[in-house]
């Protein structure tokens, strides 16, 4: 008997499923998100222009040469120190001692001065790096919390400049034609040298934390320290870096500007880590760590420096004003970040 195999036909293959969209990725959604992290990194910078703009109507000399380049020498300074901040912040940390370190390098840098160019870079360059080391150690390896250990050294910079100084009552100076005081008070192109040094220092940085894996580590640390030990990163080597960067930058901001000065003035850096805290913050780098931008940063400084020199056009203001402007800056731009952070999570 012949069996006779029936064919069987196999059911015709379903075309497949477009996957659903995932939240936030829609074009509408995902153009939202773009704007809200715009917004969160170069925001600053259209408000810098904005009070730009108005202030040169307003004031015919600000858009002046000569105001532009009192205005950004001034600037130099909390810049240089701003960028070593800018990198400590993004791993989630905090440097309070900048303002202590910045007054030590000065005085420093005046007092070795009398032995040469180097002698008065290096010594400075040394003592106030070693300071951002003992913080980077202290937190890293100790496990102590940046708060604590920031304020502990800025009482102790604060100190042995007062040490040195004898409670402030000597006053180093710069050799007159010295090499080094032409560092500070040459120029080069109509501005400064403090300004070309900072914005050689803030191009190195953008492209350090945007083009480098350290750069890139900064960024994974202050997201999550935890995940970023689990994929292998030197979480402790990176937070001791940073931390060693910002002395190192503080010391430097404070040389330069004793050359400025010619001479190591110590009552200098009394709150210069709340101006360059509030300068990080304004120009979009998030307090809790990564996320933040070397631009947004400079951006932040410079439109600190032009509020300070609106108040001094104004005349009938004094200076605490700034404090009051820089306050209400800072209150809205954390407010801002909040909302923008949520803008870019939602759905």
């Amino acid at each position: 008997m012949n069996e006779t195999k029936s064919a069987t036909t196999a059911p015709a293959p379903m075309p497949p499923k477009e996957p659903a969209a995932r939240p936030g990725t829609g074009p509408e959604q995902t153009g939202r998100q773009r704007a809200a992290e715009l917004l969160q990194r170069q925001g600053v910078l259209a408000v810098l222009l904005a009070v730009v703009v108005a202030a040169s109507f307003v004031y015919p000399t600000f858009a002046s040469l000569d105001n532009a380049r009192g205005v950004t020498i001034q600037a130099s300074f909390l810049a240089v120190v701003a960028l070593g901040m800018t990198m400590v912040i993004i791993t989630g940390g905090i440097d309070l001692s900048v303002g202590s370190v910045f007054a030590l390098g000065g005085v420093l840098a005046a007092w070795a001065s009398q032995y040469g160019f180097l002698a008065a870079l290096l010594v400075p360059l040394l003592v106030c790096g070693g300071t951002g080391l003992l913080n980077g150690l202290l937190i890293a390896r100790g496990n102590m919390a940046p708060f604590i250990v920031t304020l502990a050294t800025l009482l102790g910079a604060r100190g042995l400049l007062l040490a040195l100084t004898d409670e402030g009552a000597t006053t180093y100076l710069v050799p007159k034609d010295s090499a080094f005081g032409e560092l500070g008070q040459g120029s080069l192109w109509g501005f400064g040298h403090p300004v070309l040094i900072a914005l050689v220092l803030f191009g190195a940085g953008g492209l350090v934390l945007q083009r480098t894996s350290f750069g890139q580590t900064l960024f994974a640390v202050g997201g999550s320290s935890d995940a970023a030990t689990l994929m292998g990163l030197p979480v402790a080597r990176t937070k001791i870096l940073v931390y060693t960067l910002s002395g190192l930058l503080a010391g430097l901001a404070g040389a330069l500007n004793a050359a400025r000065l010619s001479s190591g003035v110590t009552i200098v850096g009394v709150g210069m880590e709340l101006d360059a805290i509030s300068a990080v913050v304004i120009g979009g780098t998030l307090l809790a760590g990564g996320a933040g931008s070397i631009s947004g940063t400079l951006w932040g400084v410079l439109l600190l420096a032009v509020i300070q020199n609106l108040i001094n056009q104004i005349g009938s203001l004094n200076s605490s004003y700034q404090s009051v402007v820089s306050g209400g800056f800072l209150i809205v731009v954390v407010v801002a970040q909040r909302y923008l952070a949520r803008s870019r999570r939602s759905t």
